[in-house]
């Protein structure tokens, strides 16, 4: 018996979805991003208001009073869905894990001077804290912004910073005893130095707009914070005082930072771009919530570097300046 083997090519009926085709100019194949992204919104069939806000839709665009007549073009250039968001940030666990294990097996916690590692656990400690306010918020985003496009990378960046609350609270339990962890929510509750700051998150809690919200956690807060703390702080004043180990231990924070600022930045940008409504109320904003972190944070500044506090925060204020200046919302 003779067995014929023949290749043949099967012509698929579609390329992709049909409610992503219309996003994407036709029945063109599209990427993994866009399939899990474009159209995903809920639109219909809601069948009640909310008790708890009868003037909205469980999912309502009108929450916010940015316009925009496509939520979709609010695109992440990381271009992250679910998966590689997961396996991205898998990679960055075991490098971090390896970090842990590297300082463990040298004993480098044990050469640091009593002085950095006390005044390294009195910056950071209570930074954990503000990094669970900004998970809240970011979910907050995610439940009353609109468009997948707008609220998946939202989500994904609460548990990013749950991620960095975690990793704070690993490198106090690597530095000291897990008293410090008490003391750095002592320090978040009564220490005038942190009472700016903690005012500033808790308002930012209640903030209606998803997208004021936004401004005021993603692009006002950390493009201030993260420069200054991990930048300034870690890198420039700890490690170069024998605080090697805090740097490699913290070394995820300033790398997600300058990651995730890419889609903050096009996000404002494009959103700026669809209209000069839209782009005065998002200077409005960020002029007002970025004086409100300068605010909150010169107190951290002089805790963590003295005099030259107020210089290294002038710098993280540039760098959020110029950010804005390319996103079309500078002064």
């Amino acid at each position: 018996m003779n067995i014929d083997l023949q290749a043949r090519e099967i012509q698929p009926l579609r390329n992709t979805y049909a409610h992503v085709a219309q996003y994407i100019g036709g029945d063109k194949v599209a990427s993994r991003y866009q399939e899990a992204t474009f159209g995903a919104q809920p639109m219909v069939n809601f069948h009640y208001r909310p008790t708890w806000d009868p003037t909205h839709e469980l999912f309502d665009a009108s929450r916010s009073a940015i316009v925009l007549a496509d939520w979709y073009v609010l695109k992440d250039p990381r271009q992250f869905y679910y998966a590689n968001w997961t396996m991205t940030r898998a990679r960055q666990q075991d490098a971090m894990e390896s970090n842990f294990q590297f300082v463990d097996s040298r004993g480098m916690v044990d050469k640091i001077p009593d002085a950095v590692r006390h005044q390294a656990l009195a910056v950071l400690m209570p930074l954990r804290h503000a990094a669970w306010g900004a998970n809240m918020n970011n979910a907050s985003v995610c439940a009353y912004g609109w468009g997948t496009a707008f609220t998946a990378p939202a989500m994904f960046h609460a548990m990013d910073n749950l991620a960095v609350a975690q990793y704070l609270t690993r490198l106090g339990l690597a530095l000291d005893d897990p008293s410090v962890l008490d003391e750095g929510k002592q320090a978040w509750l009564d220490d005038p130095r942190w009472q700016g700051l903690r005012r500033y998150v808790e308002d930012t809690l209640v903030v209606k707009d998803p997208f004021e919200l936004f401004v005021a956690q993603n692009l006002a807060l950390d493009g201030l914070l993260y420069p200054l703390i991990y930048g300034s702080f870690v890198d420039e004043h700890i490690a170069l005082q024998g605080g090697t180990a805090v740097a490699m231990l913290t070394a995820f924070m300033p790398e997600w930072h300058d990651e995730s600022a890419r889609w903050v930045d096009a996000v404002i940008k494009t959103a700026a771009a669809a209209s000069e409504t839209n782009r005065g109320l998002l200077q409005q904003w960020v002029a007002q919530w970025s004086e409100r972190a300068e605010a909150a944070l010169a107190p951290v500044a002089q805790l963590a570097l003295g005099e030259a506090g107020n210089e290294a925060l002038g710098e993280a204020r540039a760098r959020v300046t110029e950010r804005c200046r390319k996103a079309g919302v500078g002064a």
